[in-house]
C-alpha cells in the first residue's frame, strides 16, 4: 500500500510533459535506368505524439504520478524511398481523476478537467517534406528535405481537491495518525506527548493497479474550541 499526505484538502503534484518531434523527410532517389538522376522519391517524416490529458473514472487520486516526474510522448519516424512517409509518434495519454486541474509553472490554469474527457495539452511536432515534395519543372532533382518540427515541453502542475470516501474519527491520542501513517504513505505529526490533530491529514490507500481510496485522519476537538482555542 501506498498513499500521499495532502494538506488543505487538495493533491497536488508538478511533472514535466513533452510532446514528441516530428521526424525528418528524406533525401532519395529512384535507382532507374533511363529516368534522370532517377528522379526524387524521398518520402515525409511522420508526426510527433500528441500529449493528451484524458479523465478516468478508475482513479481518485495524483498518487501514481509521484513515481516519474516525466512524460514524453514517441517521437515521429523519419521519411524513406520510395516516397514511403515515417509513422506518426505515439500520443502520451495521461489518465487523471475528474476534477483535475492542469496549471503552467507560474500558476495559470491550462485546462480544468471537471466538464472535459479529453484534452489535448501539447501538440507534436509536425514531420518534414521528403525531397519528392520539392521537385518542380525548374528543379527535378532537389537534394534537400526538411527536418522535423520539435515537440514542446512544459512543466506543469496536475491539481485536484480531493473528497475522503473514509474518515477516521475518535478521541484525541486514539492512534488516528499512527493508523494513518501504517495504512498509507502519509506523514502526520506523530509524537510520545499529548496533542491533537489540528488539521486534516490524508492518505491514499494502493489497494491493487488502478484501485485505491482516500482516508481522513479527521482534526479533533480541542478543549475550549468554542472560545477560539486552537491548541
Amino acid at each position: 500500500m501506498r498513499g500521499d499526505e495532502v494538506m488543505n484538502f487538495i493533491d497536488e503534484v508538478n511533472i514535466v510533459i513533452a510532446s514528441g518531434n516530428g521526424g525528418k523527410g528524406s533525401v532519395s532517389f529512384r535507382r532507374e535506368s533511363m529516368t534522370p538522376r532517377g528522379g526524387p522519391d524521398g518520402g515525409d517524416g511522420g508526426k510527433g505524439g500528441d500529449v493528451v490529458i484524458r479523465v478516468s473514472k478508475n482513479i481518485n487520486s495524483l498518487v501514481d504520478y509521484r513515481r516519474n516526474k516525466k512524460y514524453s510522448a514517441r517521437n515521429g519516424e523519419d521519411g524513406s524511398s520510395a516516397n514511403c512517409t515515417g509513422h506518426d509518434g505515439e500520443d502520451l495519454v495521461l489518465d487523471v481523476p475528474m476534477g483535475t486541474v492542469i496549471r503552467d509553472s507560474g500558476g495559470q490554469i491550462l485546462v480544468d478537467m471537471t466538464d472535459i474527457e479529453t484534452h489535448i495539452l501539447l501538440k507534436g511536432g509536425r514531420g518534414g517534406k521528403g525531397n519528392w515534395f520539392f521537385k518542380t519543372s525548374v528543379n527535378q532533382a532537389p537534394e534537400y528535405a526538411q527536418p522535423g518540427e520539435g515537440g514542446v515541453e512544459l512543466e506543469v502542475k496536475l491539481e485536484l481537491k480531493l473528497i475522503a470516501d473514509v474518515g477516521i474519527i475518535g478521541l484525541p491520542n486514539a492512534g488516528k495518525s499512527t493508523l494513518i501513517s501504517r495504512i498509507s504513505a502519509a506523514k502526520p505529526k506523530i509524537a510520545d506527548y499529548p496533542f491533537t490533530t489540528l488539521a486534516p491529514n490524508f492518505g491514499v490507500v494502493k489497494v491493487v493497479d488502478y484501485k485505491s481510496f482516500i482516508v481522513a485522519d479527521i482534526p479533533g476537538l480541542v478543549k475550549g474550541a468554542h472560545e477560539g482555542v486552537v491548541s
